[in-house]
């Protein structure tokens, strides 16, 4: 069964990034996920069932402030 993977959605993978960041957002969805680094800002495109496997744990978007 697959991964439901949502936008804005914040990610912990398995192996932390080299700038030491360990949380990643989601920023695009398909085939291929582009999730960003939330430390550095990097951006990685990488095929859904390679990152499924990666993933140790989905966190809720970070909220904006003063939105209703």
């Amino acid at each position: 069964m697959a991964v439901e993977f949502h936008l804005g959605e914040r990610l912990t993978l398995r192996k932390p990034h080299p700038c030491g960041g360990v949380e990643w957002r989601v920023e695009r969805l398909g085939a291929d996920v582009g999730i960003r680094c939330l430390t550095c800002g990097h951006y990685l495109l990488t095929p859904r069932r390679k990152l499924e496997r990666a993933t140790k744990s989905h966190l809720p978007p970070l909220s904006v402030e003063g939105s209703a």
